[in-house]
């Protein structure tokens, strides 16, 4: 039913257009274009003057033809770096990058997904409560999108995230809470080869404290990091003042809060220990979800891939999405996988099977929709 040729060619076209973070014009415009021509109403909101970006959130609306349930189908217009010039090398079924950027499947494969599937609605009189599409911004770094979406452009109460690894039938029914957490340690300046005792060296308390971190895998709902560490002015000078920056994720917010709190701990500690010290902020930058295997997407979800003999997985994720804020702000939001591979790397790739299967999935969850909350 679906066009294959139709859906490859389009995630190529797609996939070519430069969109890392906060440089979305040139694919948002595209979009709005493809999105009329499909007969949705259009608008785009102001997130990107809040957020110092070139564009805003698109969102558009579908009119419904029943009275079965509205849906909205999310997925981001960014991409990570290397993101720009992306030359997309497609063969024995794969679409690959060809090596010196990333693909950018993360999250093309769930544009095209959701283009294709508005496509089939129209074409085959499909009845449904009324379709809204969210294409965020500057999802990678922060959900920035998603948190200044304006949501009272949104009426639906079900929505699909497609974001995720895991093959077409995978749904993410789990996704952990993080907390951002940074430093500035200080502590106070010497001549290193005269005098460094007079010195406190801040390099040195901050990398006491990481080791007094409980850092990488805490347990299996749990993981904490530190990412950024930055200071010092020249090697003869004993460093006056470091920055250091991490996170704590966890599906548990009771578990998220106490590795926060033991990491903080540890930093304060260790400026105590060597005299400096340390103003330490912390932000908790998305809340976790839990969706049960009784919640409406979920239902939709597995009857769906049941119907079209895709085993359906749910499962736990270790990353935020968009469907943390969804779900935050009363949208029962489960996110799909989507057979993306190695994202976030230049060995990225999908296999043409998948984006076929993305569709078919996806188009029967709008059948699906329609039937099961009725």
């Amino acid at each position: 039913m679906n066009d294959e040729h139709r859906i490859i060619n389009e995630f190529l076209e797609l996939v070519q257009v430069d969109s890392v973070s906060g440089k979305e014009r040139q694919i948002a415009d595209l979009l709005i274009k493809k999105l009329l021509e499909l007969g949705l109403k259009v608008k785009e909101d102001s997130a990107g003057q809040k957020t110092g970006g070139e564009a805003g959130n698109i969102i558009g609306r579908l009119p419904g033809t029943s009275a079965g349930p509205v849906l909205v189908l999310c997925a981001h217009m960014d991409t990570v770096e290397p993101g720009c010039g992306v030359q997309p090398v497609v063969e024995d079924g794969i679409i690959r990058s060809s090596g010196n950027t990333i693909l950018g499947a993360d999250d093309k494969a769930g544009i095209v997904t959701i283009l294709e599937v508005l496509r089939l609605v129209r074409q085959n009189n499909v009845k449904h409560g009324g379709i809204e599409v969210a294409f965020t911004i500057w999802e990678e770094g922060g959900l920035l999108g998603a948190k200044n979406l304006d949501f009272n452009l949104i009426s639906a109460k079900i929505g699909f995230v497609l974001d995720s690894n895991g093959q077409p039938g995978t749904i993410v029914t789990r996704a952990p809470s993080q907390d951002h957490i940074g430093a500035v340690i200080r502590g106070r300046a010497a001549h290193a080869g005269i005098n460094p005792e007079d010195g406190i060296n801040a390099i040195q308390v901050a990398a006491y404290a990481i080791t007094q971190m409980k850092v990488g895998r805490i347990d299996s709902e749990t993981t904490s990091n530190i990412g950024i560490i930055s200071g010092g002015k020249a090697i003869n000078i004993v460093p006056e003042s470091v920055t250091i920056e991490g996170e704590a994720r966890s599906l548990s917010t009771e578990k998220r809060l106490q590795q926060t709190r033991q990491m903080c701990n540890a930093i304060e500690n260790a400026a105590r220990k060597y005299g400096a010290v340390a103003d330490v902020v912390t932000k908790t930058l998305y809340p976790d979800y839990w969706l049960s295997v009784d919640s409406l997407p979920v239902k939709i979800a597995v009857k769906a891939a049941r119907n079209l003999g895709l085993e359906s997985h749910l499962v736990n994720t270790g990353g935020g999405s968009d469907a943390n804020i969804f779900n935050s702000k009363g949208i029962a939001t489960a996110v799909l996988g989507i057979g993306m591979k190695k994202v976030h790397t230049t060995e990225e790739y999908i296999k043409k099977v998948d984006l076929v299967n993305n569709v078919r999935y996806l188009f029967e969850i709008i059948k699906i929709a329609q039937k099961i909350t009725n």
